[in-house]
C-alpha cells in the first residue's frame, strides 16, 4: 500500500516522470481499494467521477500486483487509448517488464482467405470499395498484427471490412487454408503469454457464451479482472444472452456460399438460384419496413401483414437453401460451414417469430441497407453471475456513470452483484461553477440521417460563444466526416479532424 502511495501521492513517482500529472487524492485512495481487492479476491463496484483519473487508479495496482490481469473496456477507442498510450506510459514510470497484449473481436482482424476469395470473386459494388480493397491488399503485405484500425484512414463502417474479416459464423476454424497466416489466432497466442490483456466487453461476453456451450474459451485465464467503462456491460450482455438476425449476416451467408459452391461444387445449378432468391427476400424484406431508421416492438410487426409475409419469405428461402446445401455434404468444409450458418440463421429466425414470452423482449432497428431482429432477455442477473463465478479471481467494475444517487443498487441487481463491495468518489471539478448542461429539443433520433447535421446546427452558436475553444465527439468516423464538411465554412476557428494531419 506505501508502495502506491509512493507512486501516485503529492510527491509520488508519477508527478516527478509524468510532465502534467496532477496529485488527485480520490486518485490515490479507489487505487489502495483496487490494489486490496486484487491482494483478497471478491468483487468491487466504484464509480469515480469524470476528472479522477481512474485508468491510472486501477493500472498502478494492476501492474504491481503481479498477477495476470485482464482489463475490459466499453469501446475500442479507450481499449486502444488503454494499450497504446496509458499502458506504456505507466508501465515506463514504474519500470516494469510486464508483457502486455491487446486482443479484440475477430471482426477486427484481417482474414486472408477472406481477402484472398475477395480478390478473387472481382465483384465490388463501386469504384470506392475497389480503390480501399486494393489499400487493403497493400497492407495486408505489411501488417504484422493484422489489427484493422492500422488503417485509420479506412472508415471503420467502410462496406468493404466484412469482405476481407470474419466472423464466428464463416471462420473456417482449424479447416482454413490460411490458417498459418492467421492475424487472430497470433493476437491469442500473445493474449495468454502476456501478464496483462487489453480486451472490450464484447469479447468478455463472447467468452462467457463459449465456456457456456462447452466451445472452449477465447480468453486467457486470469487472477484478476478489470472492467471499465461497466456501465455498458449490462446492455452488452443483455445481447449476447440473446438472439439476433440481421441482413448483413443473411447476405454474408449468400456472398459465402456463391463462392463456396464455385469453388466446390458447381454442378449443382439450383444452388446460385436459391441464393438469388434468398437475397431478394432479404431486400424486399428491408424494403417492407420503410425508409426510416429506427427501432419497434415487435407488436408493430404483428398486424403488418407484409411484413409477416416478407419474414416468412426470408424463412422459407433459408430452409430451402439449408436442403440443398445438404445435398452437398461432403464436398468441402467451405460449404459444410455454410450449411451450419444457414441451419442456424434458421432455427433463430423461427425462434423470432413464434409466440411472445413475458421472459424477452422481441425488437428490430432498420439501418440504411439492413435490419436486425432481436430477442433479448427480460433479466440477465443469474445468467450473468453464474458464468462470472466460472472465473477465478477477483473482480472491478468501475465507471464514471454507475451509482442511481448514491446507490449502487441498480446496478448490482443487473448483473446479480448482490455481495459486492462498493465505493463513490466524486469528481474534482465545480461543476455548478464551471459547467452549464445544454439539452436542445426536437432532434431527430440519433439513428437518422438527418441526425448528424441537426447535431452541428445547434452547436455553431455554441462553438461562436466560446470562440471554438470546443471538443466534439463522435461514435463513428461516418458522423465525424459528415460533421467536419459541415462545419467548413461556417465557423471562423481552426477545424482540427481526427485522421486529417498529413
Amino acid at each position: 500500500m506505501d508502495e502506491i502511495s509512493e507512486i501516485l501521492g503529492p510527491d509520488g513517482l508519477l508527478s516527478r516522470t509524468i510532465e502534467g500529472f496532477t496529485y488527485r487524492p480520490q486518485q490515490l485512495e479507489m487505487a489502495l481499494s483496487v490494489s486490496r481487492i486484487l491482494a483478497q479476491g471478491g468483487v468491487f463496484i466504484c464509480e469515480a467521477g469524470t476528472g479522477t483519473g481512474k485508468t491510472f487508479a486501477y493500472l498502478v495496482p494492476a501492474l504491481l500486483s503481479g498477477q495476470k490481469i485482464i482489463i475490459s473496456t466499453g469501446t475500442k477507442n479507450l481499449q486502444d487509448q488503454l494499450f497504446h498510450r496509458d499502458l506504456p506510459l505507466i508501465r515506463d514510470a514504474l519500470a516494469l517488464p510486464t508483457n502486455v497484449a491487446l486482443l479484440k473481436g475477430r471482426a477486427n482482424y484481417l482474414c486472408p482467405h477472406r481477402l484472398e476469395n475477395t480478390l478473387a470473386e472481382g465483384r465490388l459494388n463501386s469504384p470506392e470499395m475497389v480503390d480501399q480493397l486494393m489499400q487493403i491488399q497493400r497492407w495486408a503485405g505489411k501488417t504484422r498484427a493484422g489489427d484493422i484500425a492500422e488503417l485509420n484512414d479506412l472508415p471503420e463502417d467502410a462496406r468493404i471490412w466484412p469482405l476481407v474479416t470474419s466472423t464466428s459464423d464463416n471462420c473456417l476454424g482449424q479447416e482454413c487454408p490460411s490458417l498459418g497466416s492467421c492475424h487472430l489466432l497470433e493476437a491469442r497466442r500473445r493474449a495468454q503469454e502476456a501478464d496483462l490483456v487489453v480486451i472490450n466487453h464484447h469479447l468478455l461476453c463472447a467468452d462467457f457464451a463459449l465456456k457456456e456451450e462447452g466451445f472452449g474459451e477465447l480468453l486467457p485465464a486470469a487472477d484478476g479482472f478489470i472492467i471499465d467503462e461497466a456501465h455498458q456491460l449490462p446492455e452488452v450482455a443483455s445481447n449476447f444472452f440473446g438472439t439476433t438476425v440481421s441482413g448483413r449476416q443473411l447476405q454474408e451467408l449468400v456472398r459465402d456460399t456463391d463462392i463456396e459452391y464455385l469453388k466446390e461444387a458447381g454442378d449443382l445449378k439450383e444452388v446460385p438460384e436459391q441464393t438469388a432468391r434468398l437475397s431478394k427476400a432479404v431486400r424486399d424484406l428491408r424494403l417492407t419496413f420503410g425508409l426510416d431508421i429506427r427501432r419497434g416492438s415487435w407488436s408493430e410487426l404483428a398486424g403488418n401483414a407484409r411484413i409477416l409475409s416478407a419474414l416468412e419469405a426470408v424463412r422459407s428461402a433459408l430452409e430451402k437453401l439449408a436442403e440443398l446445401l445438404q445435398l452437398m455434404q461432403g464436398r468441402g468444409k467451405g460449404l459444410e460451414s455454410c450449411l451450419v450458418r444457414c441451419q442456424k440463421l434458421s432455427g433463430d429466425l423461427t425462434k423470432l417469430c413464434q409466440a411472445e414470452s413475458e421472459e424477452e423482449i422481441r425488437w428490430f432497428e432498420t439501418q440504411r441497407q439492413s435490419f436486425r431482429l432481436n430477442l433479448t432477455p427480460m433479466e440477465i442477473s443469474g445468467l450473468f453471475r453464474s458464468r462470472m463465478e466460472r472465473y477465478r479471481g477477483s473482480w472491478v467494475f468501475t465507471s464514471a456513470t454507475l451509482a442511481v444517487g448514491e446507490s449502487f443498487r441498480h446496478f448490482q441487481q443487473q448483473l446479480g452483484l448482490d455481495d459486492a463491495q462498493s465505493a463513490l468518489w466524486g469528481s474534482p471539478f465545480d461543476y455548478p461553477r464551471q459547467a452549464l448542461w445544454y439539452l436542445p429539443r426536437g432532434l431527430p433520433e440519433p439513428s437518422s440521417p438527418e441526425y448528424t447535421a441537426a447535431v452541428v446546427e445547434e452547436a455553431v452558436p455554441l462553438l461562436e460563444s466560446s470562440r471554438g475553444r470546443a471538443f466534439m465527439l463522435f461514435t463513428s468516423h461516418r458522423a465525424l466526416r459528415e460533421a467536419a464538411e459541415l462545419l467548413q465554412g461556417r465557423v471562423d476557428f481552426p477545424l482540427l479532424v481526427q485522421g486529417s494531419a498529413p
